[in-house]
């Protein structure tokens, strides 16, 4: 087979008018949107730098317990929901609440300040394949060319100006957090820093709590200091002098006043590097190190960026494409060449930039999805690395100090699907922030589930973030369709079990996965009742954000066993057995007896009359009977317990439930539809979803869109899925649909093959797609002609021997070997002629 897929390079010809039309820069660290503008305005983030404090989930706890919440008022809820008396469960699973998690904070803007720029000759253009935006443009006729790129290898980021002749510019660095101490130092005549130290708000309120103090923040004293520094340090052949700004330095939203700040004018050059790098206290704390006073994390940054702007500039560009081709190559995707037939915007082979207005106005789905696949990797190599808290709500970017739903970690689908691409897409080793904030909800979760439930274990509910938060949010008033909901932790364990499935490291399930499932099930063990038929069921219940309408016309949302409830709790019970088998000794034996005793009295999913599957354990109705949740469907994607093989019943019910949702959604309810279409084999259906999906979103969302998410979207210019607002997991969702309509996740075993094509759009007859993963740590290429497999390659990517796997293709079954060679499949696959689209069942 040839080698992978060529790069993607997207281009830009205008200045990003908003923030939601800039380029997207990070290295898990520090995030920027390159906005192109005459400023030279990057918005900075560091992943770490939230509101809040490691101490506030166990206060607020504290909090709760005062109030009445606990194990006996639990039996109070339960009783209620043995008498369907709705308000009562209602009113008093309110009592459960916190406040809110904490929310991600922007860090500010770096400014190197042009003056103007020609708009007519002005080009921006984001290297897929590399990580580096190049960006193109006439000042007072002099061509200029700027590239910024975050780079992991050195930890910061980077803005590099070449001109063709001397230039002028003035370097700013402002920040909207309250600013501590504001810093600057000349160095010789070409060399400059300014710096700052902020301070985070000790906690922030969610936009949708509008009677709530927006920010509160730290009066001194003992305890955690929620200071982060910010340091840029530029070198130029030209002449570099420092003055005072006023108070350019910081907006101050705190209670006082920024200090003066300081500017660095740049004057006759050629050449300027900016190195820019941060330090945080929270970061600390995630790697569990001890907090470092302010001026220790101010001197820190400097130090470092010091260092880095006397680098040699192409020196550390190298360094970092490395770094990113490594990730971003080892997967790649394209579909036919439709530029020659018919016109349309297809990628160009030879890598030239695809202009992305273009490409939006086309709408062409073969043009537009190996863009998507690319763009999703990109953007997760982008916003999670190791040591750094995981992608967020909107990844590791955001430009508002009350940022929608706080731009936290939702953890009833959106958290989850930040990481579907993870492990299918060949990255693996990105997936562990995520783990790393499981064993911080677990730690916090542990405390919440003895003392409000007096359950073993570890919980979590929907909302969450780097503290760890694992309370019910709400704040006494939320609504328990969304507030209340203790499978979080349940469906985190999912991701553990990811981690295992394709990496097959055996370490890392006997000291993480198998002590966190262990715990996971403790809890679901407690929170089971036995029903009156004997069953195991779930109570209080809900089915995340959904609500239901009774015979006698009440509404609810509390009931009993969801569909979700008992998937989630099957699947952490059966994985926590199979982990403690793989294992082999280490796990609480009596706690596996529990286990293995409770699975066969969990009650079943019931499908309703009219085929679909029911949501909840009552026989009700949903009041939104097109919610955007799919939730009782989690057993067909993620967790694979309905298949059309292996449970056709099931499969059936769930693509009659799909069939009544409908179409139209929002970014990642469209991706999670496409997902599970693609499990069902219903391609076409799946590019129908890709094309709604895909589809421009022309207005201003950080000016008129509704935060409620009400106003379904599509993609915003700089290819960002957007409800609106702009939400991350749209994209992250798409990339992993898009490799499930192609290569099949099985283990590749007689009982769970690897499926070629199980549901690729009859739109789509020729491509290949290079590295996607499989549940048996392999990685495929694919090449497939006329909607059939042609070229196979099957390799090894956990180190394991060599082995044979079942590969399957409209249901014709083919034992081949694992070995890193290129097969010609076309002929072994020849005795069937079921069409591409379908999946044989």
């Amino acid at each position: 087979m040839s080698a992978a897929p060529g790069p993607v390079r997207l281009r830009w010809t205008e200045r990003a008018p908003h923030w939601t039309a800039a380029t997207p820069v990070g290295n898990g660290e520090i995030g920027g949107m390159v906005l192109g503008d005459a400023r030279g305005r990057v918005t900075l983030n560091d992943s770490s730098l939230w509101s809040g404090t490691p101490d506030g989930p166990r206060q607020a706890l504290d909090a709760v317990l005062a109030g009445g919440a606990g194990p006996d008022r639990l039996a109070e809820v339960r009783d209620a929901v043995a008498r369907h008396d709705d308000a009562a469960a209602e009113r008093l699973l309110r009592t459960f609440e916190g406040p809110w998690s904490q929310e991600f904070l922007p860090l500010g803007d770096l400014d190197l300040d042009l003056g103007r720029i020609d708009a007519a000759a002005y080009e921006r253009v984001l290297d897929l394949a590399c990580a580096v935006v190049d960006e193109s443009f006439l000042v007072d006729g002099v061509r200029v060319r700027r590239s910024t790129w975050a780079g992991a290898a050195d930890g910061a980021l980077f803005v590099e100006l070449v001109a063709d002749a001397p230039v002028s510019a003035v370097l700013r660095l402002r920040s909207p957090l309250r600013v501590v101490d504001a810093g600057a130092r000349a160095q010789g005549p070409g060399s400059a820093h300014l710096a700052l130290l902020v301070e985070a708000p000790i906690d922030g309120a969610p936009q949708h709590e509008p009677d709530a103090v927006a920010h509160v923040w730290r009066d001194g004293g003992p305890g955690f200091d929620p200071v982060a520094a910010v340091a840029v340090a530029l070198h130029t052949d030209g002449t570099a002098t420092v003055r005072p700004a006023g108070h350019a330095a910081g907006t101050g939203t705190g209670d006082t006043p920024p200090p003066a700040g300081y500017e660095v004018v740049v004057t006759g050059a050629r050449r300027i590097l900016l190195a820019t790098t941060t330090e945080t206290n929270t970061r600390r704390w995630w790697r569990h190190e001890p907090p470092a006073t302010g001026d220790a994390l101010i001197a820190r940054a400097a130090r470092r960026a010091g260092r880095l702007a006397v680098a040699d500039a192409a020196e550390l560009r190298v360094r970092h494409e490395a770094d990113a081709r490594e990730l971003l190559g080892r997967s790649g995707l394209e579909i036919g060449r439709v530029a020659q037939d018919d016109g349309h915007a297809a990628v160009p082979a030879t890598g030239e930039p695809v202009d992305v207005a273009t490409l939006l106005a086309d709408g062409d789905d073969r043009a537009l999805a190996p863009v998507l696949y690319a763009y999703g990797r990109y953007l997760l190599v982008s916003s999670s690395r190791p040591g750094s808290p995981p992608a967020n709500l909107q990844g590791i970017w955001n430009a508002s100090m009350r940022p929608p739903w706080s731009s936290n970690y939702t953890i009833n689908i959106n958290t989850q699907m930040n990481y579907w691409l993870a492990e299918r897409t060949g990255l693996g080793e990105l997936h562990g922030p995520l783990l790393d904030l499981v064993e911080r909800v677990a730690h916090q979760g542990r405390a919440v589930a003895g003392a409000l439930y007096g359950a073993r274990g570890w919980v979590a509910h929907h909302n969450t973030d780097p503290w760890g938060w694992a309370l019910p949010v709400g704040a006494g008033h939320g609504a328990t369709s969304w507030a209340f909901w203790p499978m979080g932790g349940l469906w985190l364990a999912d991701h553990l079990w990811q981690r295992w499935e394709y990496g097959r490291d055996r370490d890392e399930l006997t000291g993480r996965v198998l002590p966190l499932l262990l715990g996971a099930s403790a809890f679901a063990l407690d929170w089971l009742v036995p029903g009156a038929d004997g069953t195991l069921g779930t109570s209080p219940s809900t089915s995340p954000e959904n609500s239901f309408r009774r015979a006698d016309g009440s509404t609810g949302a509390v009931s009993t066993s969801s569909a979700m409830d008992l998937t989630l709790i099957r699947a952490t019970f059966e994985r926590t057995l199979a982990a403690a088998d793989l294992a082999a000794g280490g796990a609480d034996e009596a706690l596996l007896d529990e286990i293995r005793a409770a699975l066969p009295r969990l009650a079943p999913l019931r499908v309703a009359d009219d085929g679909t599957l029911h949501e909840w354990g009552d026989d009700v109705v949903a009041t939104d009977p097109h919610h955007r949740h799919l939730s009782p469907l989690i057993g067909l994607h993620p967790l694979d317990l309905i298949d059309p093989v292996r449970t056709p019943d099931l499969a059936q019910a769930t693509r009659r439930t799909l069939d009544a949702r409908g179409p139209g959604a929002m970014g990642w309810s469209w991706s999670w539809k496409m997902l599970m279409r693609a499990r069902l084999g219903d391609g076409d259906v799946a590019r129908d979803l890709l094309r709604e999906a895909t589809h421009p979103y022309t207005g201003d969302p950080d000016r008129d869109a509704p935060v409620d998410g009400s106003e379904w979207g599509g993609l915003l210019p700089n290819l960002f899925s957007t409800h609106p607002p702009f939400q991350i997991d749209g994209n992250f969702g798409l990339a992993a649909a898009i490799a499930e309509l192609l290569v099949g996740s099985g283990e590749g075993t007689p009982e769970d093959p690897l499926r070629l094509l199980p549901a690729l759009p009859t739109a789509w007859p020729d491509g290949r797609v290079t590295g996607v993963r499989t549940r048996g740590g392999i990685a495929v290429d694919l090449a497939w002609r006329a909607g059939r497999p042609a070229t196979l390659r099957l390799h090894d990517a956990v180190g394991g021997a060599t082995r044979e796997v079942v590969v399957t293709f409209a249901g014709l079954s083919r034992t081949l070997p694992v070995d890193g060679a290129t097969i010609p499949v076309a002929d072994l696959f020849a005795a069937t002629a079921a069409p591409a689209g379908t999946e044989a069942s």
